[in-house]
């Protein structure tokens, strides 16, 4: 875990293709993440989980399955923060914001809706990404374990209810 507050560049490269319509955003990979080079890497977010239960499919095992979970459903992920100050994972550590480009992805994928994981993704979102693009996003509750006032059930309810309508 880290102690000193220290810049970090994001590690992972956005999941989309031609075929995604809805832009899924984290705010920052979480040390674990960074760590499995993969999103949501951490055992007790849920993310992997809502997404299984909002699909009704099995619960992703591999990173391939995870990324075939997101294209397969027309889905993109990825995070609003390119880089930043942050000690450990903590959303409230983060602090000196610069954002992700999310060109790459809007010039190459049909995103008709741009949802974010938690309160501090739409946050930066609306302060760096809303100006440039004028997409307002729908705000999901955190997956985050940090988010213990969010049971499963309710936690997928609220994403079912977003993505699938």
């Amino acid at each position: 875990m880290q102690r000193e507050t220290e810049r970090v560049t994001h590690p992972l490269e956005p999941i989309f293709n031609g075929t995604s319509e809805r832009l899924i955003l984290g705010s920052f990979p979480s040390v674990a993440s960074r760590e499995a080079a993969f999103y949501y890497g951490h055992p007790r977010n849920r993310f992997w989980q809502v997404l299984a239960d909002v699909y009704d499919c099995p619960l992703p095992e591999t990173d391939d399955g995870r990324r075939e979970l997101i294209l397969s459903k027309g889905l993109a992920l990825w995070d609003v923060i390119a880089s930043c100050r942050i000690r450990g994972s903590a959303d409230s550590a983060i602090s000196d914001v610069v954002p992700n480009d999310l060109s790459i992805i809007l010039a190459a994928a049909p995103i008709k809706r741009i949802f974010v994981n938690g309160r501090t993704a739409g946050k930066y979102y609306m302060k760096f990404q809303y100006p440039k693009f004028g997409i307002l996003p729908t705000v999901l509750p955190s997956t985050s374990p940090a988010n213990a006032a969010w049971s499963m059930e309710r936690l997928t309810s609220a994403w079912r209810a977003a993505l699938c309508e």
